[in-house]
């Protein structure tokens, strides 16, 4: 696996080492060694998945508040997401900016997102699932976001939005809100 850094400490775009052969390719996405070699969590404790059915679909932006923040890993295993992360960490050089990945089935590519950060995608084709492996438990009670087109942030989504939830759509505008 590669750790590609991102302009964020701690966050890293993971790219896997194809092994490849007449009957397509093999590879390691996940090794506990090589995510502590880096200093990451190493132990996931949940897995989910979203599936989107249609183009344009809008999920974020969603993050955790202490004690229950969560870091996470992200893939697109169906489909391509725009993935957008945002640093909520109050102190990191990177505090309140955002950036962007493409994700796709066909990239392979992972996400490591630390403790601390809001996380949202749009769905670049129909019919796209993404795989969450998160290293803190879901605690309802700790889930918060924001809007996705908040203008403290203007994220440049590549698309128009399709489908949103209704709870996606009435989050809050930032206004200093932090984890």
């Amino acid at each position: 696996m590669q750790f590609i850094p991102t302009i964020f400490d701690g966050a890293y775009l993971i790219e896997p080492e194809l092994v490849i052969d007449e009957r397509g390719f093999f590879a390691r996405t996940w090794c506990q060694n090589e995510f502590a070699s880096k200093g990451l969590k190493t132990n996931p404790v949940q897995c989910s998945i979203s599936y989107n059915k249609t183009c344009g679909t809008l999920r974020g932006m969603h993050f955790q508040r202490q004690p229950n923040a969560e870091a996470k890993l992200v893939r697109c295993t169906a489909g391509a997401i725009y993935d957008v992360i945002i640093d909520l960490r109050q102190g990191a050089r990177t505090f309140l900016k955002w950036a962007s990945f493409e994700l796709t089935a066909h990239n392979h590519r992972t996400l490591y997102i630390p403790e601390g950060f809001a996380h949202g995608f749009q769905t670049l084709a129909d019919d796209t699932e993404v795989l969450y492996q998160m290293f803190n438990f879901f605690a309802p009670e700790s889930a918060a976001g924001f809007r996705w087109n908040d203008p403290a942030f203007h994220i440049k989504w590549p698309l128009d939005i399709s489908i949103m939830s209704d709870k996606d759509r009435a989050y809050p505008d930032f206004d200093g809100l932090l984890p």
